[in-house]
């Protein structure tokens, strides 16, 4: 919701309801003489005003005294001075009061003046400058004494506007509406601090309207010399001549561009002055403090006009006024700031602040947290700061009249269900409409202010309010009334909203409770209420379960093991500190409710720490609230609590209070509650376990009936204390009865769908929450429930009724106890709108004058109040120098018509008039009265305007309007009508001509109009001599098809007889079908016939003829304009003819002829199918001219349901060609179909009936439903499938191609009745023809499927296909002798075709560029590439009809990686060919007898002749006598030692070695000593 803006809050309004006297009277009698001279001066108005409004956007530095200044300053700046010349005489009275009467003075005189000062004569631009100098020095009078601006006792402001409407009516409530408006100044809110030039100018303006104001309120500033003029100069003034006029208008628009001009040259003298939307240069920054410590909030916002700032916490506007020295709000050259002083632990919140233009709206967002100190700490000694400033606020000077506030689609009473959104709307309309000063919209449930929650969402749009119910609850329901607040004025519109109950889970269960609340909470303990449901599901509710849920989590825990039927119930075992939210669900023998709407958090907390934390739950940024206890005291028992009382008694529990004891040391204190018997003292602690916090306590495990006393003892850590003083003896059962039942239900009528039901208090009743209203349709026994949500008072309006049903009432109280019995049941009454007199009818005009008489028109009350309005009534008065009379009667008798001509008037007389409108309830307020009007004689050669325009037919795109002739049509005959129409808003430029031709007829249907927008219509009537003045302008006619229209419908009965029929469910009692053609009432036409019954009327043609063609429209009296039309054109007329002629000479319709089909035995149908038959209807079978009947060879049938008829015929023989006839005969209508079969169709269709007979014999056995197919799989394998029927265990399925079985390894299981055979990589090899054979006891079935020529080559493209589409994308591989691109597919085939495509060109395989196959691989090879191989390359897959591609890119970084790829590949290549290698022919390992010759040879190789090198034991080794190494022609080498011993053992390698690689080959030699020889050589050493 808006905060008030401060120019609303401030300023003072003038009413113009309390002027004074003198000036009242002399302003009226100045408009009244001077109606030429008022466009001229309303034209100096605007102006005035665009001058001004051009003043205020010219630049800081604009000075009066500069001369170039005033070469540029038009118009606009010679009004606003003379505006401060006004102000500036108004408030130095005394010495400036010729210059005010000449000021005021708007004669010729003065008009002449006035056209001077336009024409920038420089006389009147130094009177200006001085008037302006004047202005200043008033500013600066005000500047030294403020008060004085505004509370001058000498010229003090009207009073405040009043709630209510001002009334525009003079004191003897005869005078006339007073034509005239006060400017309206407009003032802003600024500090006074470093004025700026800006501001500077912004207080001079607002001390020159303070000045003009008090001109205004004590009536000074107008001369009464000039006003009181005779009528001789206003008679001299109106018999100016033509010339003279024309010169003024030519003035005017000369005046006019001027101000445009100047307009426009200082628009683009400021261009740092247009407008623009808000925005924060510097944005807010969020704060963590301590409490006791001070927070300021800093930001700037730039934009044009200047922004308006407001703060908000937690988006509710923050009001320094309800919290003195709390909040601190201060505006410095742009510069906002908000500072918070003495934080406490609820500041913790999300700021905002929102500035606002006419350019839009933008927010800044910061947040606060406020941390507490755990202990006893001073927090006000630790960085206590005051930074705090007064600001000095300028009170704004602004000034708003009294605002017209109405409102258009207006939400209407609104049904919704639980747990949907609804949304309640209305467009605002406020007039004046000044962009600085916005609205407060306000919304209101029941009296209740509604503020935004996560249940109720505002919108204002500037335009429309709007109220969103996220999730709609029973607790919604009520009356929504929005208020709308300009200032200390408000205007209102209200409208109910009801909610039903969501769909139980559980059929029967009750509804769910509602308004869940929390009351008398403490540490540990709570009180939950709650309202019990309207609803029970049909069984009386058992009683209610209680469920809590710890704020921040999302487990519910039930509280009460048995449900308890009181309305409140106390949940104990609550954790200190913490928060928790509650629901109630409502049980019976059905099941358990839906739960309620949770209620509003609430803390376990003492009650003193929740008064401090104003009923925060927590935290939203710590989640939990800290609470700290007092360090402990020893030695100190505590003493008795007092005031121990009962505050709640039931059947299920007792609730205890107490206080605190006086005597408990420092520390902390519990309680134990213990109980008795009254009468015994044997005392009983209730809670034994764990001692209580709070001074409250639910007793439970009483026994019902008996009386208890109760008493507390204190306890803490010194010890128990004395127990408290015992309480009285209290009973335990219920202290609150169930309410009795309402009495003295009275109906009455309210509206066509809503009751006002009204009932009498039950006697004795205490706490009552409300009461439950329940409606049933008369007879019905059935009850619905008006309202969900228990209303208080004993008066309640039932809406959502049906109109002309007869309902019954009753009631029934509603406490914490229960629900009351049912009231008895009200008298029935009948839903209707109840009978008031009408309202006033409105818009009365002359439609004709003649010199003793005029001829007076009206439009019919809005409000008809239920019934047919039965006449008029027209008074008149005569107006004397305006001065009105008293009124008189000018008819006795009442007039039915709408127009009325007064006889015996005065010529040249002044009249007034009014009208008041008559109906069964009696004669309504007269309407207001007329604007004057002369009694003279109309000389004028076009015609009067038309009257008595309606519109009827209102549809979305169209609507028919209706007018009657003018009552003065000129000096020559009326030749035709033209109909005007514009929008609603649409200024009066815009009203455009419907037709270009002038209408003869009173009456036009206009179509193309706009779904959901409002227009309005006028017609003018046109002669020889020209086209008339219009008519008065119709009511807004909104383009839409209201719900439930119905339209005239055309019908022919069984006699042939045409009749329209109209039918409406929305009339009253007093309700009249209006027939009329061409939109003239039909009276008595012989050729037609109206018969009317309840909400039914036809119309019936007794023989349609041309005579009859036109429009036929029907209008219902007393409805919302309920009426539809049809129309009967040539072309219709003779359609309906030739249906009243079918009607008469009827024939049975068929749905379709005679026809003939084969059954599955091979048996032949005949039917036929007629649209309907009656009981009555009989059929003859006709063949070949002689009728058959049902017998062995016929088989005849008629369905009288279905209109079927049947002949089945076993079988077909020659004799049975020929013509086969059905006849029908349903009463007076009758038809027949005949079918021939003759020839070849008889032929043709004998052979199909064999056929079918075949067939059937056929599928007695093991049958194919599907014969022998093939597809593919997606792995290119080949499935013959077939599908089977009629298959048993014994059914045996054999495989043939080309006649040999085809062993299958698994047996068929016929799953789904399929049989499959699959044929894995299917090729040439797999033609042939395929055949399988089912066969078991009862016979068998053959299918054959041949795989050749073209039927091969068909699956064979297809399995080409789907290999074709296995390919895998194109892979690019380098290899040792080029580039190779490749892809995979499945398997290979060869009558897949392959080609390469590079660069889009057919590549030719050369030695250089090779594709091929390997195994399931297609490749291309690229050998030795070159740059010219870059490009596209595609591998295009034919199988013999589409060409599948696969493509790759090798060029760019793709190309260059597999060029480098091959390179290196090329080079590993040669290099592993030419490396030295050894090729053979040492061996691993030589064992040799010591004394032996060793020779070992081998061959080595390499490109270039490697170098050769041994090694022994990895060490060098070289030739020497013993070894000779050699290495000859460059590959053989040999290895010798001529006399081997056992030194030359070890492992010999040879190693070879060039530019290419080494390679290294070993030997083992070992050389052994024999036996013997050992022996000998250990016995000489011996």
């Amino acid at each position: 919701m808006m905060s008030l803006p401060f120019y609303q809050r401030h300023h003072e309004h003038y009413d113009r309801a309390y002027r004074h006297k003198a000036l009242s009277s002399t302003v009226s009698q100045y408009q009244k003489e001077t109606k030429s001279r008022s466009a001229l001066y309303a034209q100096g108005s605007a102006a005035y005003a665009r001058g001004s409004s051009a003043y205020r956007h010219s630049s800081a530095g604009f000075s009066l005294d500069s001369s170039a200044a005033y070469s540029h300053g038009s118009s606009a700046h010679d009004l606003e001075s003379a505006a401060y010349s006004y102000g500036s005489t108004a408030y130095d009275h005394s010495a400036m009061h010729s210059k005010r009467s000449a000021a005021y003075s708007l004669d010729s005189e003065a008009l002449s003046t006035s056209s001077a000062a336009y024409s920038h004569a420089s006389e009147s631009i130094n009177k200006l400058a001085a008037a302006y100098r004047l202005g200043s020095e008033a500013y600066s009078l005000g500047l030294k004494n403020s008060n004085l601006m505004i509370e001058d006792q000498s010229y003090k402001m009207s009073p405040k506007a009043k709630r209510a409407k001002q009334s525009l009516i003079s004191e003897d409530k005869e005078n006339e509406a007073l034509d005239y408006s006060v400017p309206i100044f407009t003032g802003r809110e600024v500090n006074l601090s470093g004025i700026t030039d800006t501001e500077e100018e912004r207080i001079k303006e607002s001390a020159a309207y303070v000045a003009k104001r008090n001109l205004f309120a004590t009536g000074e500033g107008v001369s009464v010399k000039k006003v009181a003029k005779t009528t001789s100069e206003e008679e001299h003034h109106e018999k100016k001549s033509r010339k003279v006029a024309i010169r003024e208008s030519a003035e005017r628009v000369a005046m006019k561009k001027t101000l445009e001009e100047t307009q426009a040259f200082h628009k683009k003298l400021n261009q740092d002055k247009l407008l623009h939307a808000p925005e924060f240069i510097i944005e807010p920054r969020s704060h963590t403090i301590w409490e006791k410590e001070n927070v300021r909030f800093n930001c700037s916002v730039a934009g044009w006009p200047e922004p308006r700032v407001t703060w908000y916490k937690n988006n509710v506007p923050i009001d320094v006024q309800a919290h003195p020295g709390k909040y601190i709000i201060q505006s410095r050259y742009g510069l906002h700031s908000l500072e918070i002083t003495e934080c406490e632990f609820d500041d913790t919140a999300q700021y905002h602040a929102s500035a606002m233009n006419v350019k839009g709206e933008v927010s800044v967002y910061a947040s606060l947290v406020v941390k507490r100190y755990k202990g006893e700490i001073d927090a006000s000694l630790l960085h206590a700061r005051n930074l705090s400033l007064s600001p000095f606020a300028v009170t704004p000077h602004g000034y708003a009249s009294r605002f017209e506030i109405s409102f258009v689609d207006k939400f209407d009473v609104a049904f919704g269900r639980e747990g949907e959104t609804m949304s309640l709307g209305c467009t605002v309309v406020i007039n004046p409409d000044i962009k600085r000063f916005k609205p407060d919209i306000e919304w209101y449930r029941n009296g209740v202010l509604i503020t935004p929650s996560k249940w109720v969402q505002m919108q204002w749009s500037g335009e429309r309010a709007s109220l969103t119910l996220t999730h709609a609850n029973k607790e919604d329901e009520g009356l929504y009334t929005l208020r709308v607040v300009m200032g200390e004025y408000y205007e209102e519109y209200s409208g109910y909203v009801f909610v039903r109950d969501a769909d139980a889970e559980i059929p029967g269960a009750p509804g769910a409770p509602l308004d869940v609340q929390c009351l008398d909470a403490n540490k540990d303990y709570v009180i939950v209420s709650w309202k019990q449901p309207a609803v029970d599901g049909g069984n009386p509710i058992l009683g209610y379960f209680i469920d809590r849920c710890e704020v921040g989590t999302s487990h519910w825990t039930q509280c009460n093991e048995n449900p308890v039927k009181f309305a409140r119930f106390p949940v104990t075992g609550l954790i200190e500190g913490r928060s928790y939210i509650f629901r109630v669900r409502a049980v019976n023998k059905a099941g358990v409710s839906l739960p309620s709407r949770v209620s509003e958090p609430v803390a376990a907390l003492d009650p003193a720490d929740r008064a401090r934390l104003r009923s925060h739950p927590s935290a939203p940024w710590t989640g939990q609230i800290i609470v700290t206890e007092e360090e402990p005291a020893e030695g100190v028992v505590p003493g008795p609590p007092t005031d121990l009382q009962v505050i709640e008694a039931t059947k299920n529990y007792v609730v205890l209070s107490w206080k605190p004891p006086g005597q408990r040391g420092h520390e902390g204190i519990m309680y134990f509650v213990e109980k008795c018997v009254a009468g015994t003292e044997e005392w009983q602690r209730v809670n034994t376990e764990i001692p209580v916090k709070s001074p409250r306590f639910a007793v439970f495990d009483l026994s019902e009936g008996k009386s208890y006393c109760f008493r507390v003892r204190c306890c803490n850590s010194a010890g128990i204390g004395e127990p408290s003083e015992a309480t009285e003896a209290t009973v335990v059962d219920d202290k609150l009865d169930i309410p009795k039942a309402p009495g003295r239900i009275m109906p009455t009528r309210n509206t066509d769908t809503s009751v006002v039901v009204t009932w009498t208090e039950p006697p004795d009743a205490k706490e009552l929450v409300g009461y439950y209203i329940e409606s049933s349709v008369e007879g019905s026994g059935r009850w619905e429930p008006c309202n969900n949500n228990p209303v208080k008072g004993t008066r309640f309006i039932c809406h959502g009724l049906s109109n002309g049903e007869k309902y019954i009432f009753r009631v029934r109280a509603v406490n914490a106890a229960g629900l009351s019995e049912f009231s008895q049941e009200s008298e029935p009454i009948e839903v209707k709108a109840a009978i008031a007199a009408p309202s006033p009818p409105y818009d009365i005009v002359v439609l004709e004058s003649v010199r003793d008489s005029m001829v007076l028109g009206w439009k019919q009350p809005e409000a008809i109040g239920g019934t047919e309005i039965t006449g008029y009534y027209v008074n008149y008065r005569e107006v004397i120098d305006g001065v009105p009379g008293k009124w008189k009667e000018a008819n006795i008798k009442a007039v039915t018509e709408r127009a009325y001509r007064i006889q015996n008037l005065k010529e040249n007389m002044v009249y007034q008039f009014q009208v008041a409108a008559a109906n069964l309830a009696g004669v309504g307020a007269p309407s207001k009265p007329s604007k004057p009007f002369k009694c003279e004689e109309w000389t004028i050669a076009v015609p009067g305007p038309p009257h008595d325009v309606k519109c009827t037919e209102v549809r979305k795109d169209s609507l028919v309007l209706l007018w009657k002739e003018p009552v003065y049509s000129g000096r020559s005959p009326i030749v035709g009508y033209y109909v005007d129409m514009k929008e609603t808003e649409a200024k009066e430029e815009h009203w455009r001509s419907v037709n270009e031709k002038p209408l003869q007829k009173k009456f036009l249907k206009i179509g193309g109009l706009t779904q959901g927008v409002s227009y309005v219509f006028r017609v003018r009537a046109t002669n020889q001599a020209g086209v008339g003045k219009p008519s008065d302008v119709t009511d807004a006619v909104l383009a839409e098809t209201r719900p439930g229209t119905k339209e005239v419908v055309v019908d022919v009965d069984d006699n042939g007889v045409i009749s329209l029929n109209f039918e409406c469910d929305q009339m009253s009692p007093d309700s009249k079908f209006i027939w009329s053609k061409n939109y003239e009432p039909i009276q008595d036409d012989p050729r037609l016939n109206i018969d009317t019954k309840g909400g039914k009327s036809k119309l019936s043609f007794k023989d349609l003829g041309e005579d009859d063609l036109g429009i036929y429209s029907c209008i219902v009296t007393d409805t919302d304009g309920v009426s539809s039309s049809y129309t009967i054109d040539e072309e219709e007329m003779k359609r309906l003819l030739a249906l009243s002629h079918e009607r008469q000479f009827p024939t049975v319709p068929l749905i379709s002829e005679l026809a003939v089909e084969i059954l599955e035995k091979g048996e032949v149908r005949f039917w036929l199918q007629a649209e309907k038959l009656s009981g009555n209807a009989k059929a003859n079978f006709v063949f070949n001219d002689k009728e058959i009947f049902d017998g062995e060879k016929y088989k005849m049938k008629v369905d009288k349901n279905t209109g079927l008829i049947e002949m089945i015929m076993d079988k077909l023989e020659e004799k049975d060609e020929g013509t086969y006839t059905f006849q029908l005969q349903d009463g007076k209508a009758t038809n027949q179909s005949s079918l021939v079969l003759i020839g070849d169709v008889f032929k043709k269709l004998r052979d199909e009936a064999d056929f079918q007979r075949k067939e059937w014999h056929r599928k007695q056995g093991p049958h194919f439903v599907d014969k022998l197919g093939w597809e593919v799989t997606d792995e290119c394998n080949v499935l013959l499938k077939c599908k089977v029927a009629n298959i048993k265990k014994e059914t045996h399925i054999v495989w043939y191609k080309d006649d040999r079985e085809i062993m299958v390894d698994e047996e068929h299981d016929f799953k789904d009745g399929v049989c499959t055979l699959l044929i894995s990589e299917f090729s040439k090899k797999d033609a042939g023809t395929y055949e399988v054979i089912l066969k078991d006891d009862r016979g068998k079935d053959t299918s054959e499927l041949k795989l050749k020529d073209t039927a091969f080559a068909d699956l064979m493209n297809e399995v080409c296909r789907k290999i074709a589409l296995s390919a895998t994308d194109l892979k690019i591989q380098s290899t040792a002798e080029g580039i190779r691109l490749y892809s995979y597919v499945n398997y290979y085939v060869e009558d897949l075709r392959v080609g390469w495509v590079h660069n889009d060109t057919q590549i030719k395989f050369t030695d250089r560029m090779r594709t091929g196959v390997t195994g399931e691989q297609i490749w291309l090879q690229i050998n030795e590439p070159t740059p010219q191989d870059k490009g596209r390359y595609t591998m295009e897959l034919f199988d013999g009809n589409t060409t599948h591609k696969k493509a790759v890119d090798l060029s760019g970084q793709a190309f260059d990686e597999a060029f480098a790829e091959f390179q290196r590949l090329k080079q590993a290549a040669i290099a592993e060919k030419n490396r030295a290698r050894v090729l053979g022919g040492l061996p691993d390992v030589v064992t040799i007898q010591e004394g032996k010759a060793l020779n070992l040879s081998c061959t080595v190789w390499g490109d270039p002749t490697p170098e050769v090198s041994w090694l022994k034991n990895e060490k060098s080794f070289v030739s020497d006598a013993n070894c000779i190494l050699k290495f000859e022609s460059g590959k053989n080498v040999s290895f010798s030692i001529s006399t081997v011993s056992t030194q030359d053992s070890g492992k010999y390698s040879i190693v070879v070695k060039n530019k290419y690689g080494t390679e290294t080959s070993d030997v083992t030699v070992s050389v052994y000593i024999p036996e013997e020889e050992r022996e000998s050589e250990q016995e000489k050493k011996q």
